[in-house]
């Protein structure tokens, strides 16, 4: 069998639909995969994987953020008898910085897994301030509760991060590369809710808050259970204390141009009508 098409695992998510997007506008056979679509993996079943796979010379991996490392290494290990030529693997920038191990180690398994491989590292999208809950459901409320205080982050345009995928994915020159991917400036999610008010006319307000109550306002609205609440309540520590607003050139490294702004993403997003009241 010829390994010619390129499988993207999560294809239904923020990213994952993006990538798949933007490989089927550039004319390449792409698989959308997860759960429930046509193509169906679950990392929690094994049974799925061999068949996504077959066909595959390139993929896209969204990893479990259950998994220990365990699964990844199973499932590059399966990818490599099967003919599979390229891995892309979506990390993030945060996991080397903050030190966590876990991410760390999903690195190193696709580094070692005898397959041609490109790391991205992005920081927090953009797109958290239209398709997740911890910001979303703020701007839809309007009222953005968090614990950033006044510390700058670089948002990322999800669009940006796939064209890096796609690059890595169909290009030579990116094997054994790991990009860091940000935006063009750092900004403060106060500023980031100004620009989104600005644009669709309608009021919202940031409004500061302590890690402790964050972690409390994201379990008592249901956004995210207590664990994952306590995850998101550390992100927004590292971002108050300044350590994440540092830039990272990976979109120019990868792509030759600078990435997108802030602003860019607030007028797609505004255009579509997602923030419409």
């Amino acid at each position: 069998m010829t390994n010619t098409h390129t499988l993207v695992l999560g294809g239904t998510g923020k990213v994952g639909r993006r990538v798949v997007a933007q490989l089927e506008e550039l004319g390449h056979d792409a698989r959308a995969a997860s759960r429930r679509s046509n193509t169906r993996f679950d990392w929690n079943e094994q049974s799925t994987w061999a068949d996504a796979l077959a066909g595959a010379g390139a993929v896209f991996i969204m990893p479990n953020d259950a998994d220990d490392g365990a699964q990844l290494e199973a499932f590059t290990g399966l990818a490599r008898k099967m003919g599979v030529r390229r891995l892309v693997l979506l990390s993030a920038r945060e996991y080397v910085d903050m030190g966590l191990t876990v991410g760390i180690t999903r690195e190193e398994i696709v580094q070692r897994s005898g397959i041609d491989w490109t790391i991205l590292r992005p920081v927090w999208f953009a797109q958290n301030f239209s398709e997740e809950p911890f910001l979303s459901a703020g701007v839809d409320d309007g009222e953005v509760l968090i614990s950033t205080g006044a510390g700058r982050h670089p948002f990322i345009d999800a669009e940006d991060i796939a064209a890096v995928a796609v690059a890595a994915l169909t290009e030579e020159g990116h094997a054994g590369r790991t990009y860091e991917l940000t935006g063009p400036r750092a900004i403060t999610v106060a500023e980031a809710v100004e620009a989104i008010s600005t644009t669709i006319g309608r009021t919202i307000r940031f409004v500061p808050s302590s890690p402790d109550d964050y972690v409390d306002y994201l379990v008592s609205r249901g956004l995210y259970d207590k664990e994952t609440a306590l995850l998101v309540a550390g992100l927004t520590e590292y971002i108050r204390d300044g350590h994440d607003a540092h830039l990272s050139d990976g979109v120019q490294q990868a792509l030759g141009r600078e990435p997108r702004d802030f602003t860019s993403y607030v007028a797609t997003t505004a255009a579509s009508g997602r923030w419409t009241a």
